[in-house]
């Protein structure tokens, strides 16, 4: 009830800005409106590129009670978009012929780093910004201390440990799989062959030349005052992530009117050695033809080849960001809650999309279960050679953890039934006569996936 109140009370204060234009379609101003009005999105700040011309759409407050009107320049987490910044300070090294995208990455690292291998090949520069390197999504070794900053804790050394004794699982440069370790990876190796900060990269080398002053990572005082607060998928506020050994993968925040630069400098033709390594990133350096899939350096691709772009999520935010190289058009979308906004921004660089408003989880009521019995429960459980789920406990609350994910709640709503909030998903305890838990079934995409218990 209390979150109902809060809620009825953010809407009866709302209140927003947006340009008197005819550029914005209607009927996407009109999905904006009803996706703050109806509770999914605090707030969103748009921008619609044409040439040299900018319309900004804001609607919403940074703060679902007591906020303040959103604008072109409240600061937002922009997630995994940090991803394409560290491929064009990649490509700035291979224009100025300080690397290449063939190096091997052991050739950066430490030699007491064991960099994993498969058959002949290696892993190199290219692999990494182009998720085809064969690491998986996230580390195996990544437990955080705390759920709601995750990276937080997750260390360097923790990082060579992880690289020292992975296997990979299939072929370097064969498949295509999204990997923020990859790229964090990435951002880190920049920071050893430079001698500089991920951060100081990206603000030396694109953000101040840009005039992107309230782009980076450390929130300065100017920053914290136009912050726009996260807020999770039960509109419940959420903590903002300090990335810090993976950076690369998404530790940027950034305004909209600040993305627009970005987006801008992206769509020039200028002979500058920033636009040579942006053209550089938006070309294609992988192609999977069996999938008729490409990718440049992190940058994807849609309709047709003529959408460049990429998106980006942390706890509390989503964010969107592309141009189309036909049209010369560009789009920047940043909200503050989980709820994504990629269609947006897609229909209006020109995809055939019909924007739908999303649809929210309803879950199932909480009931108390005895920690004896949530002690029974922990352990490793096997569902495939290669893919575990980890269940511990800490007090009264169960957490489960899949392999190279991170750490989740799982919340009871039958005394050996529980559901995930984060992702549609829910697992079954499954007990012998003796009582004694020997497996569990997880329940996802309309599967129910059995798994044994091994310790």
């Amino acid at each position: 009830m209390r979150n109902l109140y809060l809620f009825f009370i953010a809407l009866t204060t709302l209140q927003f800005t947006f340009a008197q234009d005819l550029i914005i379609p209607a009927d996407v101003k009109t999905h904006v409106q009803q996706r703050v009005e109806q509770g999914f999105n605090p707030s969103i700040s748009m921008a619609y590129i044409k040439g040299d011309e900018v319309t900004y759409f804001n609607y919403g407050n940074t703060l679902l009670e007591n906020g303040q009107p959103v604008n072109e320049n409240t600061i937002y987490e922009i997630g995994s978009i940090s991803k394409v910044f560290t491929t064009i300070l990649l490509a700035d090294e291979i224009w100025k012929g300080n690397m290449e995208l063939i190096d091997p990455i052991s050739k950066y690292l430490p030699e007491t780093v064991s960099v994993p291998t498969r058959g002949e090949k290696v892993i190199t520069l290219k692999d990494l910004a182009t998720h085809t390197s064969g690491l998986p999504r996230m580390p195996t070794n990544f437990n955080p201390k705390d759920r709601l900053n995750p990276f937080a804790d997750y260390t360097v050394e923790q990082l060579y440990e992880f690289l020292s004794a992975y296997k990979l699982e299939r072929d370097i440069g064969s498949l295509y799989e999204y990997s923020n370790l990859g790229m964090g990876l990435l951002g880190h190796i920049l920071e050893l062959h430079t001698g500089k900060s991920y951060e100081e990269l990206v603000v030396q080398r694109i953000a101040k030349p840009l005039g992107m002053d309230d782009t980076q990572i450390v929130f300065t005082d100017r920053m914290k005052k136009r912050l726009a607060y996260g807020y999770n998928e039960q509109l419940e506020r959420t903590s903002n992530w300090d990335i810090t050994s993976l950076a690369g993968a998404g530790a940027i925040r950034s305004s909209t009117s600040d993305m627009v630069k970005f987006i801008k400098a992206n769509m020039s033709n200028s002979d500058s050695s920033l636009n040579k390594a942006m053209k550089l990133s938006h070309k294609i350096a992988f192609t999977d033809t069996t999938n008729n899939f490409n990718i440049g350096l992190a940058w994807h691709f849609a309709n047709n080849g003529s959408i460049t772009w990429h998106n980006g999520g942390t706890g509390g935010y989503r964010a969107f960001s592309g141009f189309n190289s036909d049209t010369n058009e560009g789009v920047v979308v940043l909200t503050n809650s989980t709820f994504t906004t990629d269609a947006i921004g897609l229909k209006v660089l020109g995809q055939d999309i019909n924007l739908e408003l999303p649809k929210k989880r309803e879950f199932p009521g909480i009931v108390e279960v005895d920690e004896a019995t949530l002690e029974s429960y922990t352990g490793k459980y096997q569902l495939s050679p290669e893919f575990f789920i980890t269940i511990k406990r800490v007090g009264n609350q169960l957490l489960a953890q899949a392999t190279n994910q991170p750490e989740f709640e799982i919340f009871a709503s039958a005394k050996n039934e529980f559901f995930l909030k984060v992702v549609e998903a829910s697992v079954t305890f499954k007990s012998n006569e003796n009582r004694e838990t020997i497996g569990l079934v997880l329940h996802q995409n309309g599967r129910d996936i059995p798994g044994k218990k091994v310790n």
